[in-house]
C-alpha cells in the first residue's frame, strides 16, 4: 500500500477529538470486611462466590435453621475449618476439626446422624496409601473425636447416607459403595459398584471422565445421587455436575434426561470446571445448588465456592436456574443474616490457627514453632529456605489485595513474605540481619541480593490482579523502598503445577534462630486490572 494511503486516515485520526476516558466498572460485589468481596450486594441480590478464594469440595450441612460446610484441607494443618450459615450467603468460621497432620485430606462428608455430627474423610498417609477416617463430635464446635480409621483404601470423597432399610451407607469415587455399622465408626461388607454415571459425548473437551464426588438426597420416595464428572481442572469446560435418581440406595439408577444439569459451555464464562454439588434446602423452603469452580483469569485463587439456585420439574428431576452466573442472582428467601468472612489482619496476640493461618506439609511437631511473648508471635526456623520450610499460609479471594507485615529476624534466622503455592512454586522478598533476598521461580535469584541491615522491617507485599510488586520499610512504615523486581504469577495454579492448590500469602522462618511477627494487614484492592 502507498504511504500516502495510510497516511490520510492517521492525518484524520490525529485530528479527531481524543476518545472519551473508560469509566471504572463498578464492582460487582459487595464490600465485606477489609473491603473483602461479598457475595451479598445488598439489594436483594447476590454475586458468586458466596466464599471466596481457595475452598474446593463443598460439604454442606442443613441442621434445622443453620447451615454448616467444610472444606478440603489438603495437607494444612491445624485444618478442616467448620464455616456457619443462617442465609446460605453468609459464611464464617466457627471451629476447626482437625488440630493434628494427617497427610492430605480430600473431598470430606460432614453429616448429622442420631444427634451427633460426623465427618468422614479420605487421608493419604506418607508413602501414598489412602484410607477413610471419621471423627466424631456432640456439638458442630466439638471437640471432635480422634480419627478412626474405616479401614477403606484407595478411595476418596465419601458421602453418608442411611438408605430405605434403615442401615447407613458410604457411597465413594468410582462410584462405588460400602455398608457401615450402626455406629458409624467401622464398615460392615464388602466395597461394591453402585452406579454407572452417565456418559458424555466422546467430542466434550473435558479433562478426564473421572466419576467422582457422590452425593446423595433422598426426596419423597426417591434417592437423588449428585456426582461429578469430567475432571477437576484441565480445560475451562471439565466438570459438571449430573444426576440419577432411585428408590434404593442399591439401585437401579435412572440417569436425570437433562444431564449435565450444570456444566461451563465455554472459556468465555466467568466461572470455570463448575462441579462436585451438594442439593441443599433453602431457609424459604426452595431448593440450591453448592459447588465449586475455578474462576475465569484466576486460576491462581483456587477452586472457589459457588451457589445457584435450582427447581424441580413436575415429574421429580432437579434443574438448575442460574445460567453462567455472569449475572447477580435472586439471594435465598427468609434467610437470617449473618456475619460473612473473617478479618485477616492479626497482630498475633491469639491463637487463629485451624481458621485463618495453617502449616503447609506440617511435621507432627510444626506447631512447637509458635510461641507468644506478649510482643507478637515467635515462629522458629525450619529449613533452610521456603523451598524446604513450612510456611504459615491463609486463604486470600480478592482479585487484587495489599498485605503487610513486621519481621524482627534474630541473628541465626531469615524469614519473609511470600505469595507461596506449594514447594516447587513460590514467589517473596526476605530479611536476614543483614541481607534482603528475592525468590522467584521457587528459587533465589542470588544476583538481586541487597545488603541492608534488617534488625526490624515491614514488608509489603501487592497482588494486584496477579502482578506482584513488593515494598520494605525500615521505619515502621514512615517511609518505604521499592523493591527493584515485579513478578506475574497468573501460572501458578494446578494446570501447571498440579497439587490442586492455591496462591495463598505466606509467611517463613529458616534458619537456626526465630523471627518476631507483628501487625499483619490485609486490605482489598477495588478496581481496574492493570492492562
Amino acid at each position: 500500500m502507498a504511504t500516502g494511503a495510510v497516511a490520510a486516515p492517521l492525518a484524520r485520526m490525529a485530528k479527531a477529538d481524543p476518545a472519551p476516558p473508560c469509566p471504572a466498572p463498578v464492582p460487582h460485589w459487595g464490600k465485606g470486611i477489609e473491603g473483602q468481596r461479598k457475595a451479598d450486594l445488598g439489594d436483594g441480590s447476590y454475586h458468586n462466590p458466596i466464599v471466596a478464594g481457595d475452598h474446593p469440595d463443598p460439604a454442606v450441612l442443613k441442621d434445622g435453621d443453620d447451615y454448616y460446610m467444610t472444606f478440603t484441607p489438603f495437607a494444612a494443618s491445624p485444618g478442616l475449618a467448620i464455616w456457619h450459615s443462617t442465609d446460605l450467603l453468609g459464611w464464617t468460621p466457627i471451629a476447626t476439626a482437625l488440630h493434628k497432620p494427617m497427610g492430605n485430606v480430600f473431598a470430606v462428608n460432614l453429616c448429622k446422624h442420631g444427634g451427633r455430627y460426623y465427618i468422614y474423610l479420605p487421608a493419604q498417609r506418607p508413602g501414598g496409601e489412602w484410607s477413610i477416617f471419621a471423627i466424631t463430635a456432640d456439638r458442630i464446635t466439638g471437640p471432635w473425636s480422634e480419627p478412626v480409621d474405616l479401614g477403606v483404601p484407595g478411595c476418596i470423597d465419601p458421602a453418608h447416607v442411611v438408605g430405605e432399610d434403615g442401615r447407613r451407607y458410604l457411597f465413594v469415587n468410582g462410584i462405588r459403595m460400602i455398608r457401615l455399622s450402626d455406629d458409624g465408626l467401622a464398615t460392615d461388607g464388602p466395597l461394591v459398584h453402585a452406579y454407572t454415571p452417565w456418559q458424555y459425548p466422546q467430542d466434550w473437551v473435558v479433562e478426564d471422565f473421572a466419576p467422582e464426588g457422590p452425593k446423595l438426597l433422598r426426596r419423597g420416595d426417591w434417592f437423588y445421587l449428585v456426582s461429578a464428572v469430567g475432571g477437576t481442572a484441565g480445560p475451562p469446560t471439565s466438570h459438571m455436575v449430573i444426576v440419577a435418581r432411585s428408590r434404593s440406595v442399591h439401585g437401579p439408577w435412572q440417569n436425570c434426561p437433562h444431564n449435565p444439569i450444570v456444566h461451563t459451555q465455554s472459556a468465555a464464562e466467568p466461572w470455570w470446571s463448575r462441579g462436585h454439588a451438594t442439593f441443599i434446602e433453602g431457609p424459604a423452603g426452595d431448593w440450591w445448588m453448592i459447588y465449586h469452580g475455578y474462576e475465569n483469569g484466576f486460576r491462581t485463587l483456587g477452586r472457589q465456592t459457588l451457589l445457584e439456585p435450582m427447581e424441580w420439574t413436575a415429574d421429580g428431576w432437579p434443574v438448575a436456574t442460574g445460567g453462567d452466573l455472569s449475572t447477580p442472582l435472586r439471594k435465598p428467601a427468609r434467610g437470617k443474616p449473618g456475619p460473612s468472612g473473617l478479618p485477616l489482619s492479626d497482630d498475633f496476640s491469639s491463637d487463629r490457627f485451624g481458621v485463618q493461618w495453617s502449616f503447609h506439609e506440617p511435621r507432627p511437631t510444626e506447631m512447637q514453632r509458635v510461641s507468644r511473648d506478649g510482643h507478637g508471635m515467635l515462629l522458629a526456623g525450619a529449613g533452610s529456605s521456603p523451598a524446604d520450610s513450612a510456611p504459615m499460609v491463609c486463604s486470600a479471594g480478592d482479585q487484587a489485595y495489599v498485605v503487610e507485615l513486621t519481621l524482627e529476624p534474630s541473628d541465626d534466622a531469615e524469614a519473609g513474605l511470600l505469595l507461596f503455592y506449594n514447594h516447587k512454586a513460590f514467589v517473596g522478598v526476605s530479611f536476614t540481619p543483614d541481607t534482603i533476598k528475592t525468590f522467584e521461580y521457587a528459587q533465589e535469584l542470588t544476583w538481586a541480593r541487597i545488603k541492608r541491615a534488617n534488625r526490624r522491617v515491614r514488608v509489603r507485599l501487592t497482588n494486584d490482579h496477579n502482578v506482584v510488586t513488593f515494598e520494605y520499610s525500615h521505619d515502621d512504615g514512615h517511609s518505604w523502598q521499592l523493591h527493584t523486581l515485579r513478578m506475574e504469577v497468573s501460572g501458578i495454579h494446578h494446570n501447571v503445577f498440579g497439587d490442586f492448590l492455591s496462591l495463598k500469602p505466606g509467611i517463613y522462618a529458616a534458619g537456626k534462630g526465630a523471627v518476631r511477627l507483628g501487625d499483619f494487614r490485609y486490605r482489598a484492592i477495588v478496581g481496574n486490572p492493570l492492562a
